[in-house]
């Protein structure tokens, strides 16, 4: 199949991912009444709040963290080199853990609401960015190798850090650091929603406009300098695109691991190594892996909900490895 087939295949089933997940959850709203709800005929009804409160906005935030996690992870697998490279390498994830919890413990709730946690996750997230970016640069000059090595170090040291304070917490805010870590596309503020959609659209068509830079830096650093690339600052470009998808996406959602990981390498199993293909195939291909894992985590045990960062560990890996064994390839 072509690119483009592959494009549209996607997205009809991404389409259809997402009438799904509105139609099914503890309360059904059958596929016949979708269409009245759009069209304003039932307005005020039950299923008219359900759908406009609940379900479409987890569907936005779903179809956009999963979007921006996968691109991510093309980004940083294509500029390290690195299969096993992504977007929580870097210990973007562990700085928005470590913000998020010293938000709860210190009572940010109380003080701004809800909208404490994720400005603690993008704070935590920004800082650490900030950290490991200093660390690494010398003269100018980017080390990948080092980046990478700092990175899960810090990762590292932040996790340990969380795990300190859990351990000295209130069993209340131990809880509530808990479900954060495990990932929830429950975010009911619209203007958070938003502004992360609008994010993960504007990273997948700026790395667009950068995809053949990338796939000459995934050849090589030398290779990619004979070709014009400015490496240097090309780098720079790819670290601060990923960074700030991630960040943003994980200060919202909380911790969603394997998307970021497995979408990438299934599409390029499918579509090839081209960038320009990938990533927009693989941006369809974690909006469609997310909202479908999302929409399991409603349903699997109703009323009750699981994490939906459990489904993507269970699934990703699973699926992953299976794909992997029958097609004979190897990392």
């Amino acid at each position: 199949m072509s690119w483009l087939s592959w494009a549209i295949v996607l997205a009809v089933v991404l389409l259809a991912t997402c009438v799904l997940a509105l139609a099914v959850g503890p309360v059904r709203i059958p596929l016949s009444r979708l269409l009245d709800i759009l069209l304003g005929r039932v307005a005020g009804s039950s299923d008219y709040a359900i759908f406009y409160s609940v379900r479409l906005p987890r569907i936005l935030l779903g179809v956009s963290v999963g979007g921006a996690l996968a691109i991510s992870g093309v980004i940083l697998q294509g500029t390290f080199r690195n299969p096993l490279v992504e977007p929580y390498t870097l210990g973007i994830s562990g700085g928005a853990a470590l913000g998020v919890s010293l938000n709860i413990i210190a009572g940010g709730i109380e003080i701004l609401g809800p909208l404490s946690l994720p400005f603690g996750g993008f704070v935590g997230a920004a800082g650490m960015v900030a950290t490991v970016y200093a660390l690494t640069t010398r003269g100018g000059t980017v080390s990948l190798s080092r980046l990478l090595l700092i990175g899960v170090m810090v990762s590292f040291m932040a996790s340990s850090l969380i795990m300190l304070i859990m351990a000295l917490t209130k069993v209340e805010d131990l809880r509530g650091i808990i479900f954060w870590i495990m990932g929830s596309l429950e975010e009911p503020h619209l203007t958070l929603i938003t502004l992360v959609s609008l994010l993960s659209l504007a990273g997948v068509l700026l790395s667009l406009f950068f995809a053949v830079d990338l796939n000459a830096l995934s050849l090589g650093e030398e290779d990619a300098f004979h070709l014009g690339v400015n490496v240097e600052r090309m780098k720079k470009v790819f670290f601060l695109i990923a960074s700030c998808l991630t960040g943003a996406c994980v200060s919202v959602a909380g911790i969603i691991g394997f998307v970021g990981l497995v979408v990438p390498h299934l599409m390029r199993l499918l579509v090839g190594s081209d960038h320009r293909i990938l990533l927009v195939v693989s941006y369809l291909s974690g909006a469609i892996f997310l909202v479908l894992c999302d929409t399991l985590a409603r349903v699997i045990i109703a009323p009750l909900e699981l994490p939906v960062g459990v489904i993507t560990g269970l699934l990703g890996g699973g699926v992953f490895i299976y794909v992997l064994s029958k097609r004979g390839a190897w990392l």
